[in-house]
């Protein structure tokens, strides 16, 4: 008896130094068992929890709803890393992931089961300071390249000059053009978007600058084009490298001119209106190629913004993932506390050709097939998955030293081998990354 209570009090030491909360029920639901840390994550006492029904200690969300402990006494299978949020003692709402598991005695009867529960609440905080810092509007990112664009965006936002946006299809030209209309003196008037590769040049004059009643067959009444119902705002010009040299002539009139001609109109109308244009094409190759008038580049490029493949810049996935699992926790009313580290590092390795827009597929896909917890390898579409999924630690397909490895390797090629760049756009000293090179040739040679 006296070796009983001494083991006892031995697993409650254990359990005190444990700095996830841990607790025990019996099969009619009652705390057996409360530890010293989820006594400070709930703010109740050992004392007043043994004994109590557990959803009345802990009134979580999921209590209702999809109970984990029931889960796991009902299957007889864990639960690892779900994530739901508690009302403690005071009345705030906390953040928590928990696993569960069974309870069973000394001959492996199930007496009832065992949850361990972390506070996410610093995590949460540090994910809020980390979106403030490296966000924009709703642009992320941290990369070097990111960084400058978010430095210059206030100062082109104050002007009234055309803008030039080129990148990869799916780097977010949009969110760039509507981030600079929402920071200019534009912003209360409308932002009008048009997709003109869309749109066949038949259609995209009429669309563009209005017509009469009359002007062609179906023109039953006069229509405003996308001009006029910019008036005062912002006209965002997608794909613009895709329109035809006589449109390009028409184009270029309204920009000098800054007067639009509806079709079958007579007259001439003034247009107050600041163009913003994006393409997916090096439109500088285009004008040399004879493709794209010179001066019209000329006068849509007045500003110049270059946006780079997600290739080119992993450092801002992490950022960009958060960010998604926040945007459809909120939209498809889930609780996914993250991504677990082998996921995480198959989107380091992936070259991402759809950029952005095919990372954030394969977020809203996990979400589709994840219950909760954190986004697995069997989350992800086929083709991201590992033929096998590695036995081992060391099998995994990086490690965060071969993400490091990576990230360093690829700032060395994009400045030709320049150490001291190299470390100013990684914002590491010239010493560490001299450090870290080294170790990375020793761990080569071993």
């Amino acid at each position: 008896m006296e070796r009983e209570r001494e083991q006892a009090e031995h697993e409650s030491v254990i359990l005190d130094s444990v700095n996830e909360g841990v607790f025990t029920v019996d099969q009619d639901w009652r705390i057996t068992s409360f530890n010293a840390a989820a006594e400070r994550i709930t703010k109740i006492s050992r004392n007043e929890a043994i004994g109590a029904q557990c959803c009345d200690v802990f009134r979580a969300n999921i209590c209702e709803q999809d109970c984990a402990l029931r889960r796991t006494l009902s299957s007889g299978k864990p639960v690892v890393n779900a994530t739901a949020h508690i009302v403690d003692q005071e009345g705030e709402r906390i953040p928590i992931r928990i696993s569960t598991a069974l309870l069973k005695d000394a001959e492996g009867n199930t007496i009832g089961g065992v949850e361990s529960f972390q506070d996410l609440t610093l995590v949460e905080q540090l994910r809020k300071e980390l979106r403030a810092r490296y966000s924009f509007e709703d642009i992320v990112g941290r990369s070097p390249a990111i960084t400058r664009l978010f430095e210059i965006l206030p100062l082109v936002a104050e002007s009234n000059s055309t803008v030039l946006i080129e990148g990869p299809s799916g780097t977010g030209k949009e969110l760039f053009a509507r981030a600079i209309h929402h920071l200019s003196p534009r912003r209360d008037k409308p932002f009008v978007a048009v997709n003109c590769a869309a749109i066949p040049d038949t259609l995209l004059e009429s669309e563009l600058f209005g017509h009469k009643a009359g002007a062609f067959t179906d023109a039953k009444r006069d229509k405003p084009g996308r001009f006029a119902l910019a008036e005062g705002g912002t006209l965002f010009l997608d794909e613009i490298g895709d329109i035809t040299p006589a449109m390009q002539v028409r184009l270029l009139r309204v920009l000098q001119e800054r007067v639009i001609e509806p079709l079958g109109g007579v007259k001439s109308v003034p247009i107050n209106v600041r163009v913003i244009t994006a393409t997916n094409k090096k439109l500088f190759d285009e004008v040399q190629a004879g493709a794209f008038r010179d001066d019209l580049y000329y006068r849509i490029c007045v500003v110049h913004m270059a946006i780079p493949p997600l290739k080119e810049r992993r450092e801002d996935i992490p950022l960009l993932v958060d960010a998604l699992l926040t945007k459809f926790n909120r939209l498809q009313g889930k609780d996914i506390a993250g991504v677990s580290e082998h996921v995480m590092a198959q989107l380091m390795e992936h070259d991402f050709p759809g950029n952005v827009r095919e990372l954030e597929n394969i977020i809203e896909q996990a979400f589709v097939l994840c219950r909760g917890g954190l986004i697995e390898l069997n989350h992800l579409p086929q083709a991201l998955r590992p033929t096998r999924t590695p036995p081992f630690q060391s099998e995994l397909p990086m490690t965060l030293q071969a993400i490091e490895k990576l990230a360093i390797v690829d700032a060395l090629d994009r400045n030709r081998g320049n150490r001291k760049r190299t470390a100013e756009e990684l914002g590491i000293d010239t010493s560490t990354l001299y450090r870290k090179l080294k170790a990375m040739e020793a761990a080569e040679n071993q």
